[in-house]
């Protein structure tokens, strides 16, 4: 299997890392795709123009494949040694998805307010991902619109039911690997209601945008 010729410290880090994810905070992962060894940032699904090199998952019934168990994410890891981490959403948690530039500011802001703060991802492509509790994405747009915000100008959306997050250490092709801004910790374990970080979010995002296209001028 080419997948077991992926550096054994990766691998054992992508492992850990899934199986940490079921144990400690009961979230269900799934093995998506993985970046072949022979290097070059190739995608193991063959398409020479993938827009997520080793970082999306491996088919459509993708979900159906996703376990709570941290004895099946181990076998699953040991089976394909290298594949992305994909975390579910919809489940446990749900993601509003952000501009890294807003994200930092947002996060900032809600640090100073005392505001309830789940996990944060941090991707290559700067994004940012704030968990929020389940149900979120279908109320999201509506929130934002009633901030005084469209959604999709300001680049804010949820990922919901049906959708995933890619968690760390997955590293997406050449441009580097997903991280951590805020580490889930038992501090973080209660995550909030996306109306309690909607407001910030949409400021953030709405400033970021205001100061790029000022850049631009």
């Amino acid at each position: 299997m080419e997948t077991a010729q992926v550096p054994r410290q990766r691998a054992e880090q992508l492992l850990d890392a899934a199986v940490r994810y079921t144990e400690e905070r009961r979230w269900d992962v799934c093995p998506g795709t993985w970046l072949e060894p022979s290097g070059g940032g190739r995608c193991s699904c063959g398409e020479d123009g993938c827009a997520a090199p080793g970082a999306h998952p491996t088919g459509d019934g993708w979900a159906d494949g996703a376990t709570g168990s941290g004895a099946a994410a181990r076998r699953l890891w040991t089976q394909h040694p290298g594949a992305a981490v994909l975390l579910p959403t919809g489940r446990a948690f749900d993601a509003i998805d952000v501009p890294e530039s807003a994200g930092f500011l947002a996060l900032a802001r809600m640090e100073r307010m005392s505001l309830p703060l789940g996990p944060v991802t941090r991707t290559p492509d700067r994004r940012m991902q704030f968990f929020v509790l389940p149900g979120a994405a279908a109320k999201t747009e509506d929130l934002v619109r009633r901030a005084g915000w469209n959604a999709a100008s300001i680049g804010l959306r949820g990922i919901g039911e049906g959708a995933y997050v890619v968690a760390p250490p997955t590293r997406v092709g050449g441009a580097g690997a997903v991280q951590w801004a805020r580490t889930p910790t038992t501090a973080n374990r209660w995550l909030p209601e996306v109306e309690e970080l909607i407001g910030p979010l949409a400021y953030a995002c709405g400033l970021a945008k205001a100061d790029a296209r000022d850049g631009l001028s």
